[in-house]
C-alpha cells in the first residue's frame, strides 16, 4: 500500500496526462496481477468495483472522529489542518502517527474494506476503520481515507487508468489496445477484472454483465432551431422530458432501474418492473422516468401498444408528463406509501435500446436501434390484474391494494418526429413546451450510442436562462422562519484541471421547506468542519442554479460571480464529478458579453 500511495503522490505532482499514465503503468508492471487488479479499482477512486452494490456507508463526520481519536488532536488543531489542506485524507496524512511496523498490502486494505462494509452501525465501523488506520503509515492513511471518501484528488480519472492498462499490458503502440480495454471495462464494470483479462490477453472474451449500468450518452445544448439542424442531415426529434434519466435492465423476468449516477432506483418506483418484465429477451433500455398524469378514461397500468410515429396523436389520451418537482417526492425512498403511489404515478418513456438478444447494440446507428426497440416493445407480453389484494402477475409481482385497485406504470415509446426546416423545428419546440415538457431532443439518425460522452450527435433545445450544475461546498443556518435549518448554500464548479472545486456563488431560494428540511439532515450527517453558524460539507450534493448574468469577480476563487443566483432544483441524478467546470462558466460569460 505504501508503494501505491507513493505512486499517487507522483501522479498528484504532475499536471501532464502522459506522465500520470506512465506512472500508473510502471506501478502496474511492478506488481503481481492480484495487487495490480485491486490497485486499479483504488486508483479509480473506488473501494469496490463499479458493478458491485457493496458500499462502505462511511461519512465524513465519522472519519473525522476516527482521525481525531487516533491522532489525539483536539478539534481546533484538526480544523487548522483542514483549512490548510482542504482534504480530510491530507489531514490524516499530517496528524496520524507512524506505527513503524510492517507496511500494509493492498490486499490487506481490500479485505478491511470488505469488513467495514459488512458491519452495521457507526461504532462498529469506527472500530474497523480505526484498526486499519492505526496499522497504516501516514502516507498510506492519507490515501486510504481518500479512497473511502471516493475522491483521490490527484487528477486521475478511470479513463487514464484504462490507458495505463493498455500501455502496461497491451503495448503502447498496439493498434486497438486502448479500445479493447475500454470496451471490456464498459461491459464488465470492473476495472480490476479488465486488468486481469489484459494480462492474460483475453480482453475480447469480456461479456456484458447484466444489472451493471453502462454510461449514458449525453446531449449538448443548442441556442436556436437553425443550430439544431446544422450538425447532421437526418434528425430524429423527440420531446425533452423533465424527469429522471433511467437505464432499465431486463433479464429473465427480473427488472432493475438505474439512474445517471448508476445507482439502483428500483425501490423508489416499485410499480415499474412489471411494465417491462414481459420483454421477450434480455435487454437494456434507455429512457426517462416521469411523473405522469393519467386521464380518467385510461386506467393506470394500461399498455401502450402503438410505437409508430403516429402514436403522438394519441398522447392526449395517454396523459402527459408532470413537472420534476412532483417526481422528486418519489426519489430516494426505500418504501413508497400507497398514498404516494396513487398521488404520484409514473411512466417510463423509452427512447433507446443498448442491448438486446445477447447483442450489444451501441455501435449500430440510431436508425437501426430504433427498429430493434420498436420490435422489442411490440412483442412485450403484458400481465393483467387477477384477483384482489396481494401481488399478482409476473414473478416480481404487480402492486394491488385491498380494494383491488391495480397499480402499474405505462411503458411509453417516446414519439419521434422529423423536421425539414428551422421553422418546423420551432413549431415542435412550442408544442413540446405546451405539453409541459422542457423542450426538444434532436438526434442524428446515423449516430452510434457513445456511453458517457457528450458530442454533437445528440442535441438539447431548452431555451431558458443559462444554468449551471454546481456542487454544494458549505452551508449556513438561515434567518427568520428558517432559523434552525441549513438553507443558505455556497457552491462551486470544477477548476480548469477538474481537480478541485472553486466557489462561484451562494443561493438560498428555490427549494421547498420539505427539501430544505431533508437536506439539513443530510448536511448535519455529512459535515466536514463545524464552524458554528457555517459548516463545510462533503462535496456531493449537485444543484442546478439559474442566474440573471455573470460577472468577473475577485470575491470568489473561481474569478466569477453570479448575479441573482437561485436554485432551480436538486440534481440527485448527477454525481459531483458531472458538475460544470470553469470551461462552461467562461463559455456562458463570453456568450453573454457577445464575444
Amino acid at each position: 500500500m505504501q508503494k501505491l500511495a507513493e505512486t499517487c503522490e507522483a501522479i498528484a505532482a504532475t499536471t501532464k496526462k502522459l506522465l500520470k499514465i506512465a506512472a500508473v503503468a510502471e506501478y502496474f508492471k511492478s506488481c503481481t496481477t492480484d495487487e495490480a487488479a485491486i490497485s486499479a479499482v483504488f486508483l479509480s477512486g473506488r473501494a469496490f468495483p463499479a458493478w458491485q452494490e457493496t458500499t462502505l456507508q462511511v461519512g465524513g463526520s465519522l472519519l473525522w472522529r476516527v482521525v481525531a481519536e487516533l491522532s489525539g488532536k483536539d478539534e481546533a488543531a484538526l480544523t487548522v489542518a483542514y483549512r490548510k489542506h482542504g482534504d480530510l485524507g491530507a489531514v490524516a496524512g499530517e496528524v496520524l502517527p507512524d506505527p513503524h511496523g510492517e507496511s500494509l498490502s493492498v490486499q490487506d486494505v481490500a479485505q478491511a474494506f470488505r469488513e467495514i462494509a459488512g458491519v452495521r452501525g457507526p461504532a462498529q465501523k469506527m472500530a474497523r476503520i480505526g484498526d486499519l488506520l492505526a496499522r497504516a503509515t501516514p502516507l498510506e492513511a492519507k490515501y486510504i481515507v481518500k479512497i473511502i471518501t471516493g475522491d483521490l484528488r490527484i487528477g486521475l480519472k478511470e479513463s487514464l487508468v484504462e490507458e495505463a492498462i493498455a500501455r502496461a499490458y497491451g503495448g503502447a503502440l498496439e493498434a486497438g489496445a486502448l479500445e479493447n480495454v475500454q470496451r471490456a471495462n464498459m461491459l464488465l464494470g470492473d476495472i480490476g477484472e479488465t486488468l486481469r483479462l489484459a494480462v492474460e490477453g483475453k480482453l475480447a472474451q469480456a461479456q456484458m454483465r447484466m444489472f451493471h449500468p453502462l454510461g449514458f450518452m449525453l446531449a449538448s445544448p443548442i441556442e436556436s432551431p437553425e443550430e439544431g439542424l446544422s450538425y447532421f442531415a437526418e434528425a430524429a426529434i423527440e420531446d425533452k422530458y423533465d424527469g429522471i434519466r433511467a437505464q432499465a435492465h431486463v433479464s429473465r423476468g427480473e427488472v432493475k432501474f438505474f439512474s445517471r449516477t448508476r445507482d439502483e432506483i428500483t425501490e423508489s418506483f416499485p410499480e415499474l418492473p412489471d411494465s417491462l418484465a414481459g420483454l421477450p429477451q434480455d435487454a437494456i433500455l434507455d429512457g426517462e422516468i416521469v411523473a405522469w398524469e393519467y386521464p380518467q378514461s385510461l386506467p393506470r397500468g394500461a399498455v401502450t401498444d402503438d410505437f409508430s410515429e403516429a402514436a403522438e396523436a394519441k398522447a392526449p389520451q395517454r396523459g402527459r408528463a408532470r413537472p420534476f418537482s412532483v417526481l422528486h417526492q418519489r426519489l430516494g425512498r426505500k418504501k413508497v406509501s400507497e398514498k404516494l403511489l396513487r398521488e404520484v404515478p409514473v411512466a417510463y418513456v423509452v427512447f433507446d435500446v443498448l442491448y438486446a438478444g445477447g447483442e450489444l447494440l451501441i455501435d449500430r446507428s440510431l436508425r437501426e436501434r430504433t427498429l430493434v426497440l420498436d420490435s422489442l416493445l411490440a412483442e412485450k407480453k403484458t400481465f393483467k390484474q387477477r384477483g384482489h389484494g396481494g401481488t399478482q402477475g409476473n414473478a416480481q409481482g404487480s402492486l394491488t391494494f385491498e380494494e383491488g385497485e391495480f397499480v402499474a406504470a405505462d411503458v411509453i415509446r417516446a414519439p419521434v418526429f422529423r423536421a425539414a426546416c428551422p421553422e418546423e423545428l420551432e413549431e415542435f419546440f412550442e408544442a413540446a413546451q405546451s405539453r409541459g415538457n422542457e423542450g426538444l431532443m434532436i438526434k442524428d439518425l446515423n449516430s452510434a450510442y457513445t456511453p458517457g460522452k457528450r458530442g454533437k450527435s445528440w442535441l438539447k433545445m431548452k431555451r431558458e436562462l443559462a444554468t449551471l450544475d454546481v456542487v454544494v461546498t458549505a452551508v449556513e443556518f438561515g434567518h427568520g422562519k428558517r432559523v434552525g435549518v441549513l438553507s443558505d448554500y455556497t457552491f462551486g464548479v470544477w477548476d480548469a484541471d477538474r481537480n478541485r472545486l472553486v466557489n462561484i456563488g451562494k443561493a438560498y431560494s428555490g427549494l421547498t421547506d420539505v427539501e430544505i428540511a431533508e437536506m439539513t439532515q443530510w448536511f448535519l450527517e455529512h459535515t466536514i468542519e463545524d464552524q458554528g453558524f457555517r459548516r463545510t460539507v462533503e462535496p456531493k450534493i449537485v444543484l442546478e442554479v439559474a442566474f440573471n448574468n455573470m460577472m468577473r469577480s475577485d470575491r470568489h476563487e473561481s474569478g466569477y460571480a453570479l448575479r441573482f443566483p437561485r436554485i432551480v432544483r436538486l440534481r440527485p441524478d448527477k454525481t459531483a464529478a458531472e458538475a460544470d467546470g470553469l470551461e462552461r462558466v467562461r463559455e456562458i460569460y463570453e456568450k453573454q458579453a457577445g464575444r
